[in-house]
């Protein structure tokens, strides 16, 4: 049986899907405390809910796994504990300040936001992706915003990376996003930018979504400074 918690709303919550682009297989202790700082930063006038992607190492492992004849929810599964793994890296860069387990669902995602503390998660249930599971954990918490922290500077008409050409959007409405997501893959390991899954929660909660570069100083200006940055998404 679901069980409802009150969430604090001394301060408003923020959720932030940190790129798995994050973690790699060159990630230093000085990158992860830079983006421990921030949080640090942030948290004094917001309480951040951070999702750590699974990023590179997950698709490798992922990529071998399906190789050897691993079936997709078995894949799924191994990508949410490297998730995990990632989650636990960061909560290492941030010491006393953070809530001290990664939760394991929404309802653990709910306790921990009481404590006030920075919360960091990996992802929660298979066939989800990392971004889904944030936009999933907005809705549950009644998050005021939503951060997606990608390793591209916010969404594009086509992929930047093979189009140098494309052309960015400043804002972008639902049903414009979901036309561009329609043939995403939902492959473990496949997921890019936003897939739609997120997409349909964001829209049906009408959670404020915004698109960014995975970069601290982005991520900074835009909570301090309200200096916006990227795509935003309008519900």
């Amino acid at each position: 049986m679901s069980v409802s918690y009150k969430v604090s709303k001394q301060k408003k919550i923020l959720v932030i899907k940190l790129s798995g682009s994050v973690f790699n297989f060159k990630t230093t202790s000085k990158s992860l405390k830079e983006y421990a700082q921030v949080l640090l930063d942030i948290q004094t006038k917001v309480q951040p809910v951070v999702v750590s992607g699974g990023g590179i190492i997950a698709r490798h492992y992922v990529n071998l796994a399906r190789s050897l004849g691993s079936d997709e929810s078995s894949l799924d599964e191994m990508g949410i504990e490297i998730s995990r793994l990632n989650a636990m890296l960061l909560s290492a860069a941030l010491g006393d300040s953070v809530y001290p387990v990664i939760p394991s669902n929404l309802e653990e995602i709910s306790i921990a936001c009481q404590s006030g503390k920075i919360v960091v998660s990996g992802g929660l249930h298979p066939g989800q992706s990392t971004n889904a599971t944030a936009a999933l954990i907005c809705e549950k918490i009644k998050a005021d915003r939503f951060l997606n922290a990608t390793d591209v500077d916010g969404i594009y008409d086509s992929d930047p990376k093979k189009n140098a050409k494309a052309k960015m959007f400043k804002e972008i409405t639902i049903k414009k996003c979901l036309g561009l997501l329609n043939n995403e893959s939902t492959e473990a390991g496949n997921y890019d930018l936003m897939d739609i899954v997120a997409m349909k929660v964001i829209e049906r909660s009408k959670i404020p979504t915004y698109v960014i570069k995975s970069d601290p100083k982005v991520i900074r200006n835009l909570i301090m400074k309200n200096r916006q940055t990227g795509t935003k998404i309008t519900v």
